[in-house]
């Protein structure tokens, strides 16, 4: 099943044999890592397997959200809003990126609570989320046929493409001295007899280098697990469709009972919800079942747990391989597993019983991708101390388009030893073995 037509990238014709630092993985947040390291002057090269954005950063909603955040994401979401709002100037792009306002309406008094709840996370912050009324509601949100009691509404949050946004972050790396690699995947991090990074195994070659970022997204764990570290990390899948321009559909973008939409810039909509993710149980689902047992017990009557084709693929995967020999990385080149049209049929019928405009709306595709999930939700943005050199930027847990440009920034950061854009520390590598409580996403 194909997924979405993502936009291309001009890649560099010849690996380079040496670099500062190497990128691995194409998505939002390596492509941002990358473009912020070549403004700051330093030699980066990023490999990505497939093609730039070709899995989950271009198969997501599409939104750039600051309301119901995970309390530990709420300072990086702030300051990649910050970086969204100029960020087609900064790639000479449009992104699509509009503060478009993003309306939760309450369908529930217990629905109600739990988003007012939220908000104490904001306060003393200037932060414009809040509480409207069901009367502005209505103005911002025309023509909604929703038996609510007022929305949570964020002024300032907003949406941008997904299928563009990657690829012109990419192509402004490139022409800031970057080297853009696709079609070309990383088969080992090599590292010395201390355990510090000093290049990278791609199937063109070997990079020497003295730092590594690991944004693989949903291959990160097995990138990681090949060097002697346990990223407790499991993939969701998650189904989206597209819809023909709609006439009279809201601007504003609307989570609501059983369906999420926000437009497109092409006058079609997204639509998905949170209750169409899949989880696939694979050998790692065992693994760290411990690790992902308080995610579990809040979380699973939202999953559709099964057992399929993805059990034995992840268990050829994990299969060592020598650096000569074919990787997983090069089986798969792009994860494109097929969406689940019951799920998102039932969010199309939700968003026609709440915005008459879709009734007759004509379903132009479908798709689905596979998400990185951590046991607290929140993203692992960290320097690695058995590992000097290797920074991991993975994990995002479907939170990772919004986050993207703040996550480059901060990877950037830890990357070059500059001041990081935010406090790190939940976002740390050691936190799933330290002993910390291990606490799951509150925000969503």
């Amino acid at each position: 099943m194909p997924g979405p037509k993502v936009e291309t990238v001009e890649a560099t014709d010849t690996q380079p044999r040496h670099a500062d630092v190497v990128v691995i993985g194409g998505g939002i947040v390596g492509t941002s890592t990358a473009l912020e390291l070549a403004e700051r002057g330093v030699s980066v090269v990023l490999c990505e397997k497939g093609v730039v954005a070709g899995e989950q950063s271009s198969r997501n909603w599409g939104w750039v959200r600051l309301s119901r955040r995970d309390p530990r994401e709420i300072d990086l979401m702030a300051a990649s809003i910050r970086l969204w709002e100029d960020l087609s100037e900064r790639v000479g792009y449009d992104v699509g990126y509009r503060q478009c306002g993003i309306a939760v309406p309450f369908y529930s008094d217990k629905f109600r609570d739990e988003n007012m709840a939220w908000l104490k996370y904001l306060e003393g912050t200037q932060h414009r989320v809040g509480a409207i009324d069901s009367e502005k509601l209505a103005e911002l949100v025309p023509d909604m046929n929703l038996d609510c009691n007022g929305a949570l509404y964020s002024p300032t949050d907003g949406r941008a493409e997904p299928q563009k946004a990657a690829p012109a972050i990419a192509r402004a790396a490139r022409s800031k001295g970057a080297a853009i690699l696709t079609g070309c995947a990383v088969r080992r991090i090599e590292t010395g007899r201390d355990g510090s990074v000093t290049g990278v195994v791609t199937e063109r070659g070997t990079i020497a280098c003295g730092r590594v970022v690991v944004a693989g997204g949903a291959w990160s764990r097995l990138l990681l697990r090949d060097i002697g570290l346990t990223l407790p990390q499991l993939k969701v899948l998650n189904s989206v469709l597209r819809t023909e321009p709609v006439p009279d559909g809201p601007e504003v973008t609307v989570r609501g009972p059983g369906f999420s939409v926000r437009k497109r810039y092409d006058g079609g909509y997204t639509v998905s919800t949170l209750a169409s993710n899949v989880y696939d149980l694979t050998p790692d689902s065992f693994r760290f079942v411990r690790q992902f047992l308080p995610a579990l017990r809040m979380e699973w009557q939202a999953m559709r747990p099964r057992v399929g084709r993805r059990f034995l693929d992840e268990w050829r995967d994990m299969r060592p391989v020598s650096g000569d020999a074919i990787s997983p990385y090069e089986r798969t080149r792009i994860l494109d597993p097929e969406p689940n049209t019951k799920m998102t049929g039932t969010a199309v019928k939700r968003l026609a019983e709440a915005f008459p405009a879709f009734r007759d709306a004509k379903i132009a595709q479908r798709w689905a991708g596979l998400i990185d999930v951590t046991p607290d939700a929140v993203p692992v943005i960290s320097k690695v101390e058995e590992r000097p050199g290797l920074v991991v930027a993975t994990g995002f847990s479907g939170h990772g388009f919004g986050l993207g440009p703040g996550a480059g920034r901060l990877t950037a950061d830890l990357t070059t030893e500059a001041a990081p854009i935010v406090d790190p520390h939940a976002f740390r590598f050691s936190r799933f073995s330290d002993g910390s409580k291990i606490i799951p996403l509150t925000g969503v």
